[in-house]
Order: structure tokens, then C-alpha cells, then sequence
């Protein structure tokens, strides 16, 4: 048990490694007729630690209506590697760390200030991530060749992506 929380905290780091540099995430929703819906949201800073993704938004947004009646979100980053992380959105209220994550950009795009009673935390919980390494072209291409060739699903034994559930980790 105690080697596979170490593999838990081994890919945890990973993933925010691939993702600490990346400054905009595609927020999946689920709309209130059941179509998912995704849009561009500027990351304003990864807890992975306490298990918190956090972005600000505007409580007059279809985002905002959509993670109202169904928090269950996903993010996804790319740039030259790929992540997806499922989880859970909620709304958070705390003027403090609202201020602390405000900068001229987000100024700009929502055209507001922080104390705009407008302007809500937005916190992601994480359950599931997964993600996929590129500059491995050839290690890909062989993969999937070898994968074609025999019986094996290309999940079985694929070595390019890791899944980590954070259900499963020990602190």
C-alpha cells in the first residue's frame, strides 16, 4: 500500500509539473439541458497539496448558472503534454484570496476590480487525472503498432499516460 501512494504522489507531482507553467485551462461544464459546454479559464494557482484548483469568474456567466446546478467539471491543459482532471467545482466567497489572485489581466478580462461583489473564487476538487506525455513521437507510433498487432487493448500496459485517482491517496 505504501508503494502505491508513493506512485500516487510520484504522478501528482508529474501532473503539476506538466501543468504549472500553464496559465489556461478548458473548463468543461454540463449545461442545465445536459450539452457540455467548455471555455477558457486562466488558472490562478494549483494546491495539489490541499487538493485545490483555483480560478475566479463572474456570477452573471452561463459557467457560473451551469456549475450551480451541477458541480461536476472538467479541466483540460495542453501544451506540448496533455492534462485532463475531473472533479468537483464550488463557489468560494473569500475576499482575502480574491485580492491575492487578482493581477491587471484578470482586470481586463472580466472589466471589473476584486471587490466587485460580482466576481466569485471558483475551486476545483480533483478525482481523477490523467495525462499524456508528447515528445514521444516514435515511443507513440511503436505503441500503437505493437498494440494493433496483437491482441491487447491500447489501455493494457500503455506506458504514455498515467491515471491517478485522489481518492486513493494517503496523506
Amino acid at each position: 500500500m505504501a508503494e502505491h501512494a508513493s506512485e500516487n504522489q510520484e504522478t501528482i507531482k508529474k501532473i503539476k509539473d506538466l501543468i504549472k507553467d500553464e496559465k489556461v485551462a478548458m473548463l468543461t461544464t454540463v449545461s442545465p439541458d445536459g450539452k457540455l459546454m467548455s471555455r477558457p479559464m486562466q488558472t490562478q494557482e494549483v494546491q495539489f497539496d490541499e487538493e485545490e484548483i483555483w480560478f475566479l469568474t463572474e456570477k452573471d456567466t452561463d459557467k457560473y448558472r451551469d456549475i450551480s446546478q451541477d458541480g461536476e467539471v472538467n479541466l483540460a491543459y495542453a501544451n506540448g503534454s496533455y492534462v485532463s482532471i475531473s472533479g468537483t467545482a464550488e463557489f468560494v466567497q473569500d475576499e482575502e484570496k480574491k485580492k491575492d489572485f487578482w493581477n491587471p489581466i484578470v482586470g481586463k478580462v472580466l472589466n471589473t476590480s476584486a471587490e466587485d461583489p460580482n466576481v466569485v473564487l471558483v475551486k476545483v476538487t480533483p478525482h481523477i487525472a490523467e495525462y499524456w506525455e508528447s515528445g514521444k513521437s516514435m515511443k507513440t507510433v511503436k505503441e500503437f503498432v505493437k498494440k494493433m498487432t496483437n491482441k491487447d487493448s491500447m489501455e493494457e500496459g500503455n506506458d504514455l499516460k498515467e491515471t491517478i485517482h485522489f481518492e486513493d491517496n494517503t496523506r
